[in-house]
């Protein structure tokens, strides 16, 4: 018990380390703890199926019925490597005219092949779940939650498909936790910590 504080204690003062490389093509919306957990999968990901998973978290106000797929193509095309996957989070896009609910939420593919390899609504179920949780957290440690549950759940699927297991990725159980916290917490970084810090390491202590 006295070892998983220090490491709690280490992981709050430190952070994690630093992956490889970063999986993000823009991030407009995640924190620095946040992001690195999407590294982190991402790297594990790429070094057990040899796919790549980027992430757009971009806070661009698209108008309604913007081409997400020319986008990632026109601007990150030639950051992209195959086989890949591209997650965009855009929570600030207009959905249709006339209606106050905003994002957009999309995965692009680099072949069919690899389209068959995850289920887009289970990953887009993750991911906007949580946003349109209503409770008193900020829509920021939201929109980090839902980006690191739907990469998590992105990632898994790949790997299922692969016939691998990820050590790195999150339990898809964000609407349940999220009901009890949102009854005994107040500040969403609380949300942020658990999901981020305290949940990982409990999980790997118990191992």
């Amino acid at each position: 018990m006295r070892s998983l504080f220090l490491t709690l204690a280490t992981l709050l003062c430190f952070g994690a380390f630093v992956s490889a490389q970063s999986f993000f093509l823009r991030n407009d919306l995640l924190n620095p703890k946040a992001s690195q957990v999407v590294d982190d999968i991402g790297e594990e990901l790429l070094q057990k199926t040899g796919v790549f998973a980027y992430v757009i978290a971009t806070n661009e106000h698209f108008p309604e019925g913007f081409d997400l797929v020319r986008y990632t193509q026109t601007r990150y095309g030639k950051r992209l490597t195959k086989p890949y996957v591209v997650l965009i989070f855009a929570p600030f896009a207009t959905i249709k005219k006339g209606i106050s609910a905003r994002g957009r939420f999309g995965l692009v593919p680099s072949s069919p092949k690899i389209k068959a390899m995850y289920d887009h609504d289970e990953v887009r179920d993750a991911a906007v779940g949580i946003v349109s949780f209503k409770d008193s957290n900020t829509l920021e440690d939201k929109v980090a939650i839902g980006v690191v549950q739907g990469y998590s759940v992105l990632a898994d699927n790949i790997a299922a498909h692969k016939g691998v297991k990820l050590s790195k990725t999150i339990p898809d159980d964000t609407g349940p936790f999220l009901w009890v916290l949102r009854l005994l917490i107040y500040s969403g970084s609380l949300v942020v910590l658990w999901y981020f810090v305290i949940k990982p390491t409990i999980r790997k202590w118990r191992r």
